[in-house]
């Protein structure tokens, strides 16, 4: 049975752009929608503004809308729904654990909000085991109207950093999503100046004799990509090698974007989890949906 795309929604307009974004997912995918949300009653010592059946109703209507605002731009698209007796987090994260991806709701620059208030968002994007995609409103429409036009290709922009192996899931993503939208993939690989922590002594070595620094970088990301190209020879690829920061240099060639991948860097902190700092400049900056994807 194939893993549904799943989106979280809240009824903002947020989450009804990230549920468009997940539903044309889907139907380019070939693979079923799924829609959930978290409603858990807690009943507290205070004055309480509705009942629980009052609240059930409420929240059996955010899913309903969700499914209605699907039906009627993908009618022949299979859908789920549910209200499901959790918390958000916990919620989410179970759903990753049997989806190909989640969606969810962002303003961009600030908190992750669709589905999700405050931090709970980066713990779902920071723990889940699937690919987390961030879609939100920009300038007033949601991004899923933009991907509604006739295709026109258009790019998946990927991070690669390090070996083959480190962007390998990313990669993976960038260039399965790239052939469901007949789009081209621009490969980032971002790099600094030489200092004492930088490079190790075998990677000097290995830029003497790629001829230097900027050629050993360019044949790195060739190699991340040798096995991509191999595996969808369909697909265009943009091969982009460019000193600078890596975030900045991302949200610069995400400009015009369909959208951003970038591989996901866990931390553990005691407020909770963290990602790195090139998925939260993503996840904040990015003009397009941005999909953080847990490593391999």
């Amino acid at each position: 049975m194939a893993r549904p795309i799943t989106v979280g929604v809240d009824g903002s307009p947020e989450s009804l752009a990230a549920t468009g974004w997940a539903a044309r997912e889907a139907t380019l995918r070939g693979l079923p929608l799924r829609i959930v949300h978290a409603w858990l009653w807690q009943p507290l010592d205070v004055p309480i503004v509705q009942d629980r059946e009052t609240q059930a109703r409420s929240a059996d209507g955010v899913v309903r809308e969700a499914q209605e605002h699907v039906a009627e731009r993908y009618p022949d698209l299979p859908v789920g729904v549910e209200v499901v007796a959790d918390t958000a987090v916990s919620a989410l994260l179970s759903e990753g654990e049997r989806a190909e991806m989640l969606a969810l709701g962002s303003r961009g620059h600030g908190a992750i909000v669709g589905f999700l208030l405050g931090s709970y968002g980066q713990q779902v994007i920071a723990s889940a085991t699937c690919p987390v995609v961030a879609v939100r409103v920009r300038d007033g429409e949601p991004q899923e109207q933009e991907e509604a036009r006739p295709q026109d290709g258009g790019e998946i922009v990927v991070g690669q950093h390090g070996s083959p192996e480190d962007s390998a899931a990313a990669l993976g993503f960038a260039f399965e999503t790239a052939a469901a939208h007949g789009a081209t993939v621009r490969a980032v690989r971002a790099w600094s100046l030489p200092s004492l922590y930088a490079y190790s002594p075998g990677s000097m070595h290995l830029a003497d004799e790629a001829g230097g620094l900027v050629p050993y970088e360019k044949q790195a990301l060739e190699q991340a990509l040798a096995p991509w190209r191999e595996r969808f020879p369909q697909v265009p690829v943009r091969e982009h090698v460019e000193i600078g920061s890596a975030g900045q240099v991302l949200l610069s060639a995400s400009a015009r974007a369909r959208l951003l991948v970038v591989g996901r860097r866990a931390h553990r902190s005691a407020v909770g989890a963290r990602i790195g700092s090139v998925a939260h400049a993503g996840l904040h900056h990015a003009p397009c949906p941005v999909a953080v994807v847990p490593p391999a």
